[in-house]
């Protein structure tokens, strides 16, 4: 990674502002999964012990500009400061005179979170006032938020054009991950694709052909594929407008991309459905594709053996139901046992390892959904692209 870090500036005794990604789940006001509160706590750990006041911000939901109390960002201060063992003060907006002078007042080893950047429509926009005055609560911008890298808002872009700005230690895993598997990945290198769309990732798709030497594909993706090979899908999910790429893709492919040999059908998107297990080319009308079969379990089994590099992004059925999660949760499994650099791209296949019990398993398990996505299909992240070159 060519970007300079938080080990390459002088924090001592410095206001240091820092884009984390505490967009958690919130649930009866608490949170109900911690994870990327703990993927912050080293960046924001090594500016404590280095004596830098720390002042935090981060969006959460989509409050679409306006105050929205059950956005409020109080819960994740709580969680924070039990997992730091320290207090954290939570401020009521992120800009204007009660949030400078709270600012002013920090000692070295001060946590500040200000309040949720999305209730100012201007962050979305990248409003450059905005940015401004967020800049003009520190002196160093660290952003450690990959998960929002892929978006050019004030917090994440517009910041950098009045601070030096740098990368946490969390974005220089991810960029250091990722970038093994889209610039140096050793072979055999396999990717695993699912999840509903395959419009979303069609570039990514293109961009995986040329670099990998077997495209594994499940989820409702697989459908689409399905019907452009002529298959009766029934009442499958499938994206009609990209049924002629998804055609095109096939004939670009080769040998190379992997298609489920047997499917999950079930008479109802239901968990207590009537199910039975087909070949994709004999789904009955009425009927619908919701996970993988154990054939095809088999086949990528096959396809991932000697794999010394795997990235997964996308369930490969509806895993929220339990009955269709088998596919996923068996993917997962395979992934554990290899002797390969496995790299999980973030969302629902960060969920999904997790839920099987083997994230612990994994290279690393990406905080980041989109921004991974936008990664592997070779897009520049704005937020990675303004941080300071070594």
């Amino acid at each position: 990674m060519n970007k300079k870090t938080i080990r390459d500036v002088d924090v001592r005794g410095k206001r240091v502002l820092v884009r984390v990604d505490f967009n958690v789940p919130l649930k009866e006001g608490t949170v109900a999964d911690d994870m990327r509160i703990r993927a912050a706590l080293p960046t924001i750990q090594y500016l404590l012990d280095h004596e830098a006041a720390v002042i935090l911000m981060s969006h959460l939901g989509r409050p679409k500009g306006k105050v929205v109390s059950e956005l409020r960002m109080d819960p994740v201060a709580e969680r924070l400061a039990e997992l730091l063992g320290r207090p954290v003060k939570k401020l009521d907006d992120c800009v204007g005179p009660e949030v400078e002078a709270a600012v002013e007042a920090m000692r070295p080893g001060d946590v500040i979170l200000l309040e949720n950047t999305r209730f100012h429509p201007e962050e979305r926009a990248n409003d450059p006032e905005f940015a401004r005055q967020l800049a003009g609560l520190a002196e160093i911008f660290v952003n450690d938020a990959f998960g929002s890298a892929h978006r050019a808002h004030a917090s994440t872009e517009g910041v950098t054009h009045y601070l030096p700005a740098v990368a946490g230690f969390l974005m220089e895993k991810e960029l250091e991950f990722l970038g093994r598997a889209t610039e140096n990945p050793e072979h055999p290198y396999v990717a695993i694709l699912g999840g509903a769309k395959i419009s979303d990732k069609i570039g990514v798709i293109e961009n995986l052909l040329t670099k990998c030497d077997r495209l594994l594909i499940g989820g409702g993706m697989a459908n689409t594929f399905f019907k452009a090979m002529g298959f009766e899908v029934g009442d499958s999910l499938v994206e009609d407008e990209a049924v002629e790429t998804a055609g095109a893709l096939i004939k670009q492919a080769g040998g190379v991309l992997v298609l489920p040999v047997d499917v999950v059908i079930a008479d109802a998107f239901d968990n207590e459905a009537n199910t039975r297990v087909v070949a994709p080319n004999e789904v009955t009308p009425g009927w619908r594709i919701l996970d993988i079969g154990p054939k095809t379990v088999s086949t990528f089994e096959s396809a991932l053996g000697g794999a010394k590099t795997v990235v997964w992004n996308g369930p490969m059925g509806v895993f929220e139901m339990p009955n269709f999660a088998q596919g996923t949760f068996a993917v997962a499994r395979l992934l554990a046992h290899l002797d390969a650099v496995t790299i999980i791209g973030g969302g629902d296949s960060a969920a999904a390892v997790r839920q099987a019990g083997v994230a612990d398993k994994m290279t690393h398990v990406s905080t980041g959904g989109g921004a991974s996505l936008e990664f592997l299909e070779g897009k520049v992240l704005p937020g990675v692209a303004v941080l300071e070159d070594k």
